[in-house]
């Protein structure tokens, strides 16, 4: 972690006021953020090129869909529109189907986390506490045993957990199906929490202490959820750097809510 900003909580109690509020864990956006707010929006993970040099570093959902020729839309499912796997299940037949790379699945990139939070901070006091939960479930977070064999020696190195023991041991604030490890610090330190290594993994849900918004990226969603003011809400619309879509508490973001691209 390294940030001297972040806390571990074991007073977890701090977040209790999420899972009362959230719908059943069945795939919609109330699965992931709490019921209750002015307006939601869903924000795409964006698609990373790594084959065109001459192209962007990151291509929109829009983007793809005019090249496979499907709709975009709030509701839209990666499968649906890139003609590709998706979440284990085979590839919707398209005519043009998507060459590239898949969007990241649980969390942000960092240029994403950037420009969300910088909405974000608009809303929110300079001085208030937000709090970051990152799920438990993470391989890295609980580390293991890792064999490289070299000739007929070989040798094997143990990597450690990533924190310490008070915290692997510690209170989790427990949501259904998901139980999450509870830091907190100031909104800019959200970046910070991240994989050791050449992985890149962001909160699963950031809040501030006043509960005046919450977002989440939800471990098996190529998309994050953020609630609040319409006024938040609206700023998020127009933010750039980010491909947002409105969508409602009740929306499906399952892998077969995309009732256009059918």
């Amino acid at each position: 972690m390294g940030d001297e900003r972040l806390f571990w909580r074991s007073d977890v109690d701090v977040g209790g006021w999420i899972a009362p509020r959230l719908g059943p864990f069945d795939g919609r956006v109330c699965t992931v953020v709490p019921r209750g707010f002015e307006a939601y929006v869903r924000i795409l993970h964006p698609v990373s090129n790594d084959q065109d040099p001459d192209g962007p570093d990151y291509y929109t959902w829009a983007q793809v869909c005019a090249f496979t020729g499907r709709r975009p839309h709030a509701l839209m499912q990666w499968r649906a529109i890139s003609g590709g796997w998706a979440d284990g299940r085979e590839p919707i037949p398209i005519d043009h189907p998507w060459p590239g790379e898949n969007p990241e699945i649980g969390f942000l990139t960092a240029e994403s986390l950037a420009a969300l939070c910088a909405v974000l901070a608009r809303f929110t006091r300079p001085d208030a506490e937000c709090f970051f939960a990152l799920w438990e479930g993470y391989g890295w977070i609980h580390g293991s045993p890792a064999v490289v064999a070299l000739g007929p020696g070989g040798w094997s190195a143990t990597v450690p957990p990533a924190f310490p023991r008070e915290i692997m041991d510690g209170p989790r604030l427990r949501h259904p199906h998901r139980d999450y490890i509870l830091f907190s610090g100031p909104l800019s330190a959200a970046g910070s929490l991240h994989v050791p290594g050449p992985w890149e993994q962001t909160p699963n849900i950031i809040w501030p202490e006043d509960q005046s918004w919450c977002v989440a990226s939800e471990i098996d969603f190529d998309s994050t959820v953020a609630a609040g003011s319409r006024e938040l809400v609206d700023a998020l619309l127009a933010a750039p750097g980010l491909e947002v879509w409105e969508v409602g508490p009740d929306d499906s973001l399952a892998f077969d809510g995309d009732r256009v691209n059918t």
